[in-house]
């Protein structure tokens, strides 16, 4: 068994034991492996583990693995902070966006996104607790962005995205809190399902606390090479 296998292996072991203590179906967490700064082959690696769902930061480097990946039946999420002159590549490329935090990102992407393509998945990132070098809306806005982002065309608004500082399990609580309360404000609840919070330290006290989807790369892949300036 190679050394990604046993990684993907031990990553799933712990997101079974974490439902199994908090009661909950081990299927009912999906595993994002976050692959930024990895090159494509260990992308194909990873691939040929059985993970089919891939996290990148920098648009840049992830168009490139597109392309050179593009025999892959990978499932594309982009996690990094969008910015408006992105949104065409975002909306071309991937299947997933989660870091949308405005309206007019939301828009952007559903005027974007092709007519032939399936919607586009996207999460709203809240800045939970408040940190001030955080990406994300405040908690009081999300309300009011359901019930927009809902209602646009091309894209499916599927949960929340959130990144806490570290050792506060509260503001897991407090995302879940949210979550449950602004799926009423959602024009279809029945795409209200995924929250995405947890990384390779926290994904137990995440999913503890109701986390939907974990985005795990050091676990994964080990310590990231750096990144060229």
């Amino acid at each position: 068994m190679n050394m990604l296998q046993q990684s993907r292996n031990q990553v799933l072991a712990q997101i079974q034991a974490a439902c199994t203590q908090a009661g909950r179906e081990p299927d009912s967490v999906q595993l994002l492996a976050v692959s930024k700064t990895q090159p494509s082959n260990v992308l194909a690696e990873m691939y040929q583990t059985g993970q089919r769902d891939f996290g990148e930061n920098y648009l840049q480097e992830a168009l490139e693995k597109i392309t050179q990946l593009k025999n892959l039946e990978i499932e594309w999420h982009f996690i990094g902070h969008v910015q408006r002159n992105k949104t065409k590549h975002l909306a071309e490329n991937f299947a997933w966006v989660h870091g949308v935090d405005r309206l007019i990102i939301a828009e952007r992407l559903s005027n974007q996104r092709g007519e032939d393509q399936p919607a586009l998945n996207i999460c709203i990132q809240v800045n939970i607790d408040g940190q001030d070098t955080k990406d994300g809306c405040r908690p009081d806005e999300v309300a009011d962005l359901v019930v927009q982002i809902s209602q646009l065309p091309n894209v499916r608004l599927r949960g929340l995205m959130v990144i806490p500082a570290p050792n506060n399990p509260q503001a897991f609580a407090d995302a879940k809190v949210l979550f449950d309360i602004v799926k009423t404000q959602h024009a279809h609840p029945e795409d209200w399902d995924t929250l995405s919070m947890g990384m390779s330290g926290d994904m137990t006290e995440a999913i503890a606390a109701g986390s939907t989807m974990v985005r795990v790369g050091t676990a994964l892949f080990g310590a990231r090479p750096k990144k060229d300036a």
